[in-house]
């Protein structure tokens, strides 16, 4: 398969996963207050998933793990680095941000839909949403 192709395929087929696990109800969800008191309390991991783009411009949650959402081997090779975040247990808890909490909750039931049991939203984001003012606001710890 040629190299491009099989980078599109990957796409489409994540693109596609995302959208079926979107039909489920997801939860749980975590304030940005509360996930922050369950990462300094070793209870969370915490994964960023916005783009690198989007980490420049308004840091990065202090504690969170990095990994950009558009993972350059597709759904694959993201759920890989889900798994090392967290050691390879699908069932340690791990918590989701975005921006404002949108692809965050997509994502939260993508890796439902692949077996990991204890994936919370961090629905506020970053920026705020309808959900809360979100971890800048709150003035929680960025590390630029």
């Amino acid at each position: 398969m040629r190299p491009k192709f099989a980078k599109l395929l990957y796409l489409m087929i994540f693109s596609g996963l995302v959208l079926w696990a979107c039909s489920a109800v997801a939860e749980p969800s975590l304030t940005a207050a509360k996930a922050w008191q369950a990462l300094n309390a070793g209870q969370i991991t915490l994964i960023d998933i916005r783009t690198p783009e989007e980490w420049q411009e308004t840091g990065v949650a202090r504690g969170a793990v990095r990994i950009d959402l558009h993972h350059p081997e597709g759904a694959e090779g993201f759920v890989g680095a889900v798994l090392q975040a967290v050691n390879g247990d699908r069932h340690a808890p791990l918590a989701l941000i975005c921006r404002t909490g949108n692809r965050s909750g997509h994502i939260q039931q993508f890796l439902q839909s692949v077996g990991f049991t204890r994936v919370y939203d961090v629905s506020e984001g970053m920026a705020g949403s309808r959900a809360g003012p979100g971890w800048l606001k709150r003035r929680l710890p960025v590390d630029r």
